[in-house]
């Protein structure tokens, strides 16, 4: 397990020890139970709450799946993005500034913001809310980068897991967030990331620090607590096992167990077919059903989408809570070429799709990014 903190002037806290799950492993069970008990209950305060999974599977099949739960309808779009595209963090005069290496296909927030999606390498990034993170104060004195636009500039930037954190691990920039649509509160968000090759990352901004947790065993991520303390809860119940008992509820502690037991105990194939029916399944069982609110419990909200990256075959599956169908975009039929037009699929107003939607998107202005 690879655990690295970087400051804000991009130096290293170099390989950092999991000394706090170390030692919460050597308590007694019963010592243990309280203390799991303990930081849940602290955990429930997370604004919005999603679950991350990924499938490894026998030759070379890669799929990761990912809920979207809000207590709101977001607007969701899904749009195409060919490379070359000038881009800029929307962050005011020292905005960082950058050209679009790779195309991809992302599923949007309000349509100003990035939220999920994969490139056309097959680095997929999805980007789930943690009400933990603190991304410090902007000085200015490097190039800030609108949290919207995080998820957009990875899939441009980056073609693998392990790319991706020696780039970000330099702190080249920094994140600035903003107010979620609609609220006052500022948005407070972590970001996964898995290539074709099953590499994981996850990296969380906590006290000003950018902490990256590089392995490929990092399968699974939900809101709070922490992923540290998300790795601690998910061996407490290695402990018991998921045939004898697993939690139940929608919290984000309970989903993350929930989803790391199914995602290994699901039949391992290379049949394409049954494996994205196996990972819609997982991703179902750690849903939110639609309609559902827990008062003084806004962090559990219904799973609004949902969506699976099929890796290995570049194809982006999405289903929606309010539609019948299932459909998909598969990357052969769009072109990712700097000469290639940014699209749109409408699925704002709950229109409905079937099969392959590839040739349904509609030329279209690239939104603007929310910023300051």
């Amino acid at each position: 397990m690879r655990r690295h903190a970087f400051n804000q002037d991009g130096t290293a806290t170099p390989n950092l020890p999991i000394t706090k799950l170390t030692l919460i492993m050597k308590l007694k069970p019963t010592l243990l139970l309280l203390w799991l008990i303990a930081i849940t209950a602290l955990g429930i305060g997370s604004a919005y709450a999603c679950t991350r999974v990924v499938y490894q599977g026998p030759n070379g099949t890669i799929l990761t799946a990912r809920s979207m739960d809000w207590n709101e309808d977001m607007g969701t779009n899904l749009w195409i993005f060919p490379s070359g595209m000038e881009r800029n963090g929307e962050v005011g005069p020292n905005s960082l500034r950058w050209t679009s290496r790779f195309g991809s296909v992302i599923a949007t927030g309000y349509d100003v913001s990035s939220t999920d999606g994969m490139n056309e390498k097959g680095l997929v990034a999805n980007l789930l809310w943690l009400a933990e993170s603190e991304y410090g104060v902007w000085d200015q004195k490097k190039a800030g980068l609108t949290i919207s636009a995080w998820v957009q500039y990875v899939l441009d930037s980056y073609s693998t897991v392990d790319e991706a954190v020696k780039g970000l691990s330099k702190a080249e920039f920094t994140i600035v967030t903003g107010a979620t649509p609609g609220r006052t509160s500022l948005a407070t968000l972590h970001l996964a990331i898995s290539d074709e090759t099953g590499d994981n990352a996850i990296f969380e901004y906590i006290g000003g620090k950018l902490v990256i947790h590089h392995d490929r065993s990092y399968q699974v991520m939900t809101n709070s607590p922490i992923f540290e303390k998300q790795l601690a809860l998910n061996e407490y119940w290695k402990q018991i096992g998921g045939t004898v008992m697993l939690p139940g509820t929608n919290r984000a502690a309970d989903r993350f167990v929930r989803s790391s037991f199914y995602i290994n105990a699901i039949p391992q194939t290379e049949d394409t077919r049954v494996a994205v029916a196996s990972v819609f399944s997982v991703i179902r069982n750690a849903s939110v059903p639609f309609g559902i609110s827990t008062p003084g419990q806004p962090n559990i909200s219904s799973t609004r989408w949902r969506t699976v990256s099929d890796q290995k075959n570049k194809i982006y599956f999405f289903e929606s809570a309010l539609t019948p169908n299932t459909f998909w975009v598969e990357f052969k039929d769009i072109d990712f070429s700097r000469t290639g037009k940014v699209k749109k699929l409408s699925i704002s107003n709950n229109e409905t799709y079937s099969g392959n939607t590839a040739g349904k998107f509609v030329e279209t202005k690239p939104f603007k990014f929310q910023g300051l």
